[in-house]
């Protein structure tokens, strides 16, 4: 893959691949077709999770323990060809295995006998159409008509489908993309019948082995699959939903959706039109101050370029004058927009005329690559299957009543620019939305879809603001505090199944790259060389039979005789050949990495020129291969990677941090690749949005205010709109105490901004957890911090949470005033003071004896004063 999963990716494609594997044993062997969906929401990456899974099921995965199926055909079903278009692209650009020739759009004249294996099939219900030319003089009939070839044509995509199927050496994985759309209500009665009739057989004869539903939700995918499946005969494997808050947490979405709505009533539009204007250049110039900020030496410049959008919803019945004179508005305030900075996604697809502009059209995937195009003229058409994250403004003239429109397309804006968070900087974080029709209770039901209640957005973490404002770092925090905020533990989660070796090798390519260490490449295999050398003359006799091994293929004869009546076992042994040592070796590379195992066989070959018939090449590779197979090697291999990469980082601390954001992104990775949770940097924010309106019902209020915070307004106060009642009365208690300098609200997702907490969900998995608040004291003179985490005990995790808060205070309590963990038991305010000893204790225990948070709170929880 060129993109590196993120960490709910890997886990969503694992449990894909063990779906596909169950899915091709069930066909073969038991004859039963099989479906399952993959859920996610918008932006959490769907189509490079699904590039992920086919070509592990190509080409397998020896990371993930997964074999390839060299018969997989996958044919890659939507309702639309524009779509199709898109994912064909965004295969090629997640894969770096998948080539052009590998994705197949099915179109006329397309003819073949059979679909050939390692291939992806594009189709779409035009296709399958009566009046298509693939399948025209084939009329879907009960009789053997349907398999009458269209003209021209020696098979028709029906008889093609059919011979695919039929045949016993391959398996078709058919990809159902949305597939909820194929069946649903809003469908056409033509599409429905199509689709069910490709996943029935009723076209081809024969049922189609795997179906795998790409979907928004698993429940619409259930009921249509259930709808095609006539017979009720179809296994539904276990479904594949990705929790939206890891998705949220990845930094590939945003994190705030910023509501401007007029205050009062009357014509505004043209007032507002003003604002969508200035809040495009004032993006774009936001952006380009932090592009060029990224670039570290003179005259560098980073890769990354965002060019923002803004888009210009419009009513069904628009009237052209009326987006004329909106689009002078717009042109008035940028002072540089033509028409040829504007395009429309409007339904003819042809040329329009606005006023005095002529307003070319664009197919909605082309616009996020078209970067000159600035203002976006669209309706409601382009709320499915397209993705443009360079849009951060949305002027929508859509009547109130519209709330679905408007959240669907953005659904669609929704992705982050750069495909990660900027840190600390909420600002570049989030999507503007301008509602010139609403009043403050309509817009209020906007934020209700926004959060949660359709099914093509976030169901969780998106902020919605009705009254968004900037803060700034607070210029009444002490210096100190933020010194003190610099030490804070931070500590992030491990990636599954990495390696040390393979952490210690990125490592020293990035600093390399980044110029930090030069040579440290060659540095570090020359460490490891020295390592494998010691640990084959420690471990000799180990090592020379396993040497042993790898030279030997061993296996067994059975044979009978006439009249006997047992049979005869006999062992044999031949020598591995050149292939079976290389089989060997592959072992070697998983289990050091290819790089220096590679290395090392250099380094045992050496520039030996008498070596022809290359019998040294071979037992270097032979001695590699053993070296893996000694458990006791491989362990301290594993050791040794471990001391390096904290050496390296320990000496290039202070230059990592001096990099851009996305150069030390790179380093936050490389340290997740620990077996281990590992501290890094907590990063200080920049720019902090909050909302400064309280949603009460239908009333909007001012919020409430409070003083201290590390980031406020120019006055120094911070709205508490973010915070529950309870942890209101938390911040409240803990603000007026005598020697609190300083709070932090912390962000609940991943960023380099929020202080991170490990620990082992309840299925053993590494997660992080940001405790709510960080507050500081003035003690003896001294600044101390304190973690105040207000926890629900009511929730499955809230005894993980709790061992990982102990765990972390087992390392890093000396660095704390306090670490409370608190919660409302029975109208009571509880604390737990996790800096005590036997509170911790009994914190493992109760994992051992199974007792509920709540218990632990009854017995040993204190009155929180």
């Amino acid at each position: 893959m060129k993109f590196k999963l993120k960490d709910y990716q890997q886990d969503a494609v694992i449990q894909v691949l063990d779906n596909l594997r169950r899915a091709r044993r069930l066909y073969h062997v038991d004859d039963k077709e099989t479906s399952f969906a993959l859920s996610a929401t918008t932006g959490a990456g769907k189509t490079v999770m699904a590039a992920a899974a086919i070509e592990a099921l190509f080409y397998g995965n020896d990371q993930l323990d997964f074999d390839p199926d060299p018969g997989a055909v996958v044919l890659w079903f939507s309702d639309d060809p524009n779509l199709n278009d898109q994912t064909r692209m965004r295969l090629m650009q997640a894969s770096d295995k998948l080539t052009h020739d590998q994705l197949v759009m099915i179109k006329p004249p397309f003819s073949v006998p059979v679909l050939e294996p390692r291939r992806v099939y594009f189709l779409n219900t035009q296709r399958l159409s009566k009046n298509s030319l693939l399948t025209r003089g084939a009329d879907a009939l009960e009789d053997d008509s349907a398999l009458v070839a269209p003209d021209d044509l020696a098979f028709n995509i029906w008889q093609t489908l059919a011979s695919t199927i039929d045949d016993e050496g391959l398996t078709v994985y058919m990809v159902l993309d949305e597939a909820h759309r194929g069946f649903n209500a809003n469908a056409s009665r033509e599409k429905t019948t199509i689709v069910r009739s490709l996943v029935r057989g009723d076209g081809s004869g024969l049922p189609i082995p795997v179906v795998w539903g790409i979907s928004a939700t698993v429940q619409r995918f259930s009921e249509a699959m259930a709808e095609a499946d006539a017979a009720n005969d179809r296994v539904a494997l276990p479904p594949v939903t990705v929790d939206p808050t890891r998705v949220q947490a990845s930094g590939l979405i945003k994190d705030t959706v910023r509501l401007d709505i007029p205050a009062e009533h009357g014509n505004l539009e043209t007032n507002l039109a003003a604002r969508a204007a200035r809040k495009l250049k004032g993006s774009s110039n936001r952006w380009s101050k932090y592009l060029a900020a990224q670039a570290v030496l003179p005259g560098e410049k980073t890769s990354d370029t965002v060019q923002p959008l803004l888009v210009l919803q419009v009513p069904n019945t628009e009237d052209p004058d009326d987006v004329g004179r909106w689009l002078d508005v717009v042109a008035g305030e940028l002072g540089d927009l033509t028409s040829s900075g504007v395009r429309h996604v409007l339904g003819d697809h042809s040329s329009k005329t606005f006023g005095s502009w002529e307003i070319d059209y664009i197919e909605p995937q082309r616009v996020q690559e078209t970067t000159q195009v600035r203002v976006l003229v669209a309706k409601d058409g382009i709320s499915t299957g397209w993705d443009c994250p360079r849009a951060e403004v949305l002027l929508s003239f859509r009547p109130a009543k519209d709330h679905t429109h408007i959240t669907q397309l953005l659904g669609r804006m929704v992705r982050t620019p750069l495909a990660r968070r900027v840190p600390g900087d909420d600002h570049l974080n989030s999507v503007d939305c301008i509602l010139p029709h609403f009043d403050r209770a309509t817009a209020g039901n906007v934020a209700k879809f926004l959060t949660g209640i359709i099914d093509t957005m976030p169901g969780t973490g998106l902020r919605v603001l009705l009254d968004p404002r900037d803060l700034q770092p607070n210029p009444n925090i002490p210096e100190q505090v933020w010194e003190v905020w610099d030490e804070l533990p931070h500590l992030i989660v491990p990636q599954r199944g990495a390696r040390p070796v393979k952490q210690v090798v990125q490592l020293a390519h990035a600093l390399s790259t980044d110029g930090i260490t030069p040579g440290a490449i060659a540095s570090v295999k020359k460490s490891f060389h020295g390592v494998f050398d010691s640990l084959a003359e420690r471990h000799d006799g180990q090592v020379r039979t396993a040497e042993i091994e790898v030279k030997t293929v061993r296996g067994m004869t059975i044979s009978g005789s006439m009249g006997a009546t047992k049979l005869k076992y006999t062992d044999f042994v031949e020598r591995a050949d050149d292939r079976a040592v290389a089989v060997a070796f592959e072992d070697a590379k998983r289990a050091f990495g290819a790089d220096i195992a590679l290395s090392y066989v250099d380094h045992l070959a050496g520039d030996d020129e008498d070596d022809v018939d290359g019998s040294v090449l071979r037992e270097a590779y032979v001695k590699a291969a053993a070296l893996a197979v000694v458990r006791d090697v491989r362990d301290k291999v594993d050791g040794q990677a471990k001391e390096i990469v904290d050496e390296l980082l320990a000496e290039a601390r202070v230059a990592i941090r001096g990099l851009s954001d996305e150069r030390q992104g790179v380093y936050e990775e490389i340290k997740s690749l620990a077996v281990e949770p590992q501290r890094t940097e907590l990063r200080r924010p920049r720019i902090r949005t909050e909302d400064f309106a309280d949603a009460d019902g239908n009333q909007i209020t001012f919020a409430d205010q409070i003083d201290k915070h590390l980031m406020s307004d120019e006055q120094g106060w911070f709205p508490l709109t973010s915070l529950n009642e309870w942890e209101k009365q938390v911040v409240r208690k803990e603000v007026a105490r005598i020697d609190c300098v300083g709070w932090y609200r912390n962000p609940s997702v991943s960023a380099a901004d929020s202080l991170g907490v490990t620990y082992r969900d309840i299925v053993g998995n590494w997660r992080a957890l940001h405790p709510d608040f960080i507050f500081f004291n003035e003690i003896n003179g001294q600044v101390k911090p304190s973690i105040v985490d207000p926890h629900g005990h009511h929730l499955d995790d809230a005894v993980v949470k709790l061992v990982g808060l102990a765990e972390y205070v087992d390392t890093y309590g000396g660095d704390f005033h306090r670490i409370e963990s608190l919660a409302d038991v029975n109208g009571l305010m509880t604390v737990l003071d996790l800096l005590d000893p036997a509170v911790r204790a009994e914190v493992r225990n109760a994992v051992r004896d199974g007792r509920s948070a709540l218990e632990l709170y009854q017995t040993h929880g204190k009155k929180y004063a």
